[in-house]
């Protein structure tokens, strides 16, 4: 009901936990920050957002730019990737997925994404101010679905959970040694297009279980890509190396999940539950997690990574955990899950919890580093409040917003200007954003957004949210 009642749910899942009473519309969120030569006015950053709406030709629709438009209405100084951007067609997440293609019209879908974003920073009236803007390259590994065919997974390993979610039921699905050798100059070509369209760093998406984060926990990977930290890191750094070969100038940040989870499936009254743990364990198919209890970070790696990053000079980190796929309610912290998911097995409150505290593990041990932080979309109205808190104590530097951008991009804008937040623009967690997309309907604000409201997709979208427990 209010944010006393907020701190005392915070406190009561960790007595460290806290939030501001009072928000400063001049205070720790619109303090500026120096980041790669740039003067960033503020520290709210844009995630990527897909939109599950480019053209099979990996162009930007009407409703891409739409998107990008409002990204740039947020004010956020730091645009991190927009969406992901697939560096070869058979990488793709969905049919509509922007991709590199190996045509010159991919490049100039980038422009026109560029610009459409500079257009909606002038609207906002910061079209004067430094700002960040990066492009997250990707590809999506065992997640692929470049058709409307169904799933085409390509893995690093065979997975003793996940594969049958996907149809790997054969080694042939397994990247082979050249396969991989291949990939880190299909990231640079994407680099040098990123660098073109003015995009000014590029993400080598390390997260929710796409192909380079699933190279991460590769143990089982014989060779020179699997195994040991050495191997597993191995794509990652060669990736890292052939961008900056390719596009001097550019800088890179990477978007990590710095710990997994067990996946999940639905039990039998609908809630969230173990898919078959005990014949699982220990679990050695995640990065960041105990493999004696799969639902405890292990920092250990994680923390050799970030070594590995300031051995390289990456300073952009953007923190995120587990997977929209196998354990939502830890990624993607909800009231109600999309429509192949469960219901939350915990509090979301928790969910959102874990996330900050593992980016207050990772700020501590390595305060060099510029960690964006993730999983504040279901604070909702106490948003401000928590992310003042966090950065204010130094916790996080910049604080990222996914979902509440697509219902109400001009959140950060209202609350730097001390003008009251729009509640019904406020998102709620509903998922239908995801929900649209995993039955082959665009992504967007069903609920709140007049133009996704307006769609006949949206009355199919509400038919098939889950009933709240």
């Amino acid at each position: 009901r209010d944010v006393e009642s907020l701190r005392a749910m915070l406190q009561g899942i960790d007595p460290s936990f806290d939030c501001d009473l009072a928000l400063e519309p001049e205070g720790p969120l619109a303090q500026p920050l120096e980041v790669a030569g740039f003067r960033l006015a503020n520290r709210f950053v844009t995630h990527p957002m897909e939109g599950w709406d480019a053209t099979t030709d990996g162009l930007p629709s009407a409703d891409t730019l739409r998107r990008w438009h409002r990204f740039g209405l947020s004010g956020a100084a730091l645009l991190w990737g927009g969406e992901a951007f697939a560096v070869v067609p058979e990488g793709r997440a969905n049919p509509n997925q922007l991709h590199q293609g190996g045509s010159d019209a991919a490049g100039e879908g980038l422009k026109e994404l560029m610009a459409t974003l500079l257009a909606g920073r002038e609207e906002a009236g910061v079209g004067d101010q430094d700002f960040l803007a990066g492009l997250q390259l990707t590809h999506s590994g065992r997640w692929s679905r470049p058709t409307p065919d169904g799933p085409s997974p390509r893995v690093a390993y065979r997975h003793p959970v996940l594969d049958v979610r996907v149809g790997v039921d054969s080694d042939d699905a397994v990247f082979t040694d050249e396969e991989v050798a291949a990939l880190p100059q299909k990231y640079a070509s994407a680099a040098v297009l990123a660098a073109d369209a003015g995009f000014k760093f590029v993400d080598v998406k390390c997260c929710h279980g796409y192909l380079l984060h699933e190279f991460l926990s590769a143990l089982s990977r014989p060779g020179p890509w699997g195994g040991d930290f050495e191997g597993r890191t191995r794509l990652f750094r060669e990736t890292v190396a052939a961008v900056r070969e390719a596009a001097p100038g550019l800088e890179v940040g990477v978007r990590l999940s710095v710990t997994d989870q067990f996946p999940f499936t639905a039990g039998k009254d609908g809630v969230g539950e173990p898919d078959d743990l005990e014949a699982n364990l220990p679990y050695e198919s995640a990065f960041g997690l105990d493999s004696d209890d799969p639902f405890r970070p292990d920092f250990t790696e994680p923390f050799r990574f970030f070594t590995l990053l300031e051995e390289l000079g990456i300073s952009l980190v953007n923190l995120t955990v587990g997977s929209p796929y196998y354990c939502p309610h830890a990624q993607r912290p909800a009231a109600f899950p999309p429509s192949d998911g469960y219901m939350p097995p915990t509090d979301p409150l928790e969910s959102v919890a874990a996330h900050i505290a593992a980016v207050r593990a990772c700020k501590k041990e390595f305060p060099g580093l510029l960690f964006v932080g993730s999983g504040y979309t279901y604070l909702q109205e106490w948003l401000p409040h928590v992310a003042q808190h966090e950065v204010r104590e130094g916790h996080v530097d910049f604080v990222g917003l996914g979902r509440m951008v697509l219902s109400y991009p001009e959140l950060p804008m209202d609350l730097m200007a001390g003008r009251p937040l729009r509640t019904k623009s406020i998102c709620r967690t509903f998922s239908d954003c995801t929900t649209g997309p995993r039955n082959g309907m665009p992504s967007g604000c069903y609920p709140l957004d007049p133009h996704f409201r307006a769609l006949p997709e949206a009355k199919v979208i509400r038919a098939m949210r889950p009933k709240r427990r």
